[in-house]
């Protein structure tokens, strides 16, 4: 049995027999979605009957590497049990391989952020005598010099581009577009990637807009800027849990600490609401000290 149809019967169940709205069922579907495409990105060529827990572990492990919150967390597991929930009822399988499988405690987790000092530690590491080391190097620095998630560096287009104003369009969730500023670092390791690197090489058609290629001319994937990040920090003395979404929390955090304006920090982060953006102000405890201090007036 396929994905397709299984799900079909199941946005059937859900709407028939359950009586949910049409958005509740697309978001149990969405849920569903990304587990199909888990399975496929990571080469588990499997039906929906054959999934097990640790595939499932495997999924959670993943979307929580790359900064999805606690509740988005919750909300994926959520659909995915009563998907399994589903199966069982209709007899379709003799044991929910969900079953077993952990929520996240909802909460605000604070996220890892890396020291100036070690941001330059990681991007001195990378060994730019190799083929791919320059184009690793503007990757991070693109990373951390943008605040970008990992879905908009990939989508990156070298037409939306604007070094002589020091902005970038980025393409973020929902389609939404944004200007973000670029600071020199990231524009003169572009610069030096897009001369001796990608101008050079030959590149695949539908790709010729895409900034950052792999070796064949290709669109690098979501999985590959993580196998580039892991890759970087075995060479590094630094105990962190690093993921692409790191720097985009470095990112946030010292320009928070630096006196940046919350709202402006919203804008360029294109966070819908200020609340997440807020988040980083609780990373340092002293920034919120000095501005108690600053301006409350029974300082």
């Amino acid at each position: 049995m396929t994905w397709e149809s299984e799900i079909k019967e199941f946005k059937n169940y859900l709407k028939i027999e359950k009586g949910l709205s049409d958005n509740s069922v697309q978001a149990y579907l969405s849920d569903l979605a990304k587990l199909e495409q888990f399975l496929k990105e990571f080469g588990y060529n499997i039906s929906p009957q054959d999934v097990k827990l640790f595939h499932l572990k495997e999924l959670v492990f993943n979307i929580n590497e790359i900064g999805l919150s606690h509740l988005s967390q919750a909300r994926i597991i959520s659909g995915i049990k009563a998907f399994y929930k589903f199966m069982m009822i209709e007899e379709k399988i003799v044991q929910d391989p969900s079953l077993l499988l952990e929520t996240p405690k909802i909460g605000r987790k604070l996220p890892a952020v890396l020291s100036v000092d070690e941001i330059n530690t990681i991007i001195n590491a990378i060994d730019i005598n190799k083929p791919e080391g320059q184009r690793n190097r503007a990757i991070i620095e693109t990373l951390y010099g943008c605040g970008l998630r990992v879905s908009e560096l990939i989508d990156l287009k070298i037409s939306n581009m604007f070094p002589d104003l020091g902005f970038v369009k980025v393409e973020g969730k929902g389609s939404k577009e944004r200007l973000v500023p670029i600071g020199e670092s990231a524009l003169k390791e572009i610069n030096v990637y897009l001369k001796e690197y990608r101008n050079n090489m030959k590149v695949n058609k539908k790709d010729e807009d895409i900034l950052f290629l792999n070796q064949r001319g290709k669109k690098l994937s979501r999985v590959m800027i993580f196998i580039i990040i892991k890759n970087i920090m075995k060479v590094v003395n630094i105990h962190k849990n690093i993921s692409p979404h790191t720097f985009r929390h470095s990112f946030a955090t010292h320009l928070i600490d630096g006196g940046a304006n919350l709202k402006a920090v919203q804008e360029m982060l294109g966070h819908e609401s200020i609340t997440t953006t807020e988040i980083y102000t609780h990373l340092d405890k002293e920034y919120l000290k000095s501005t108690i201090m600053q301006y409350h007036p029974r300082s």
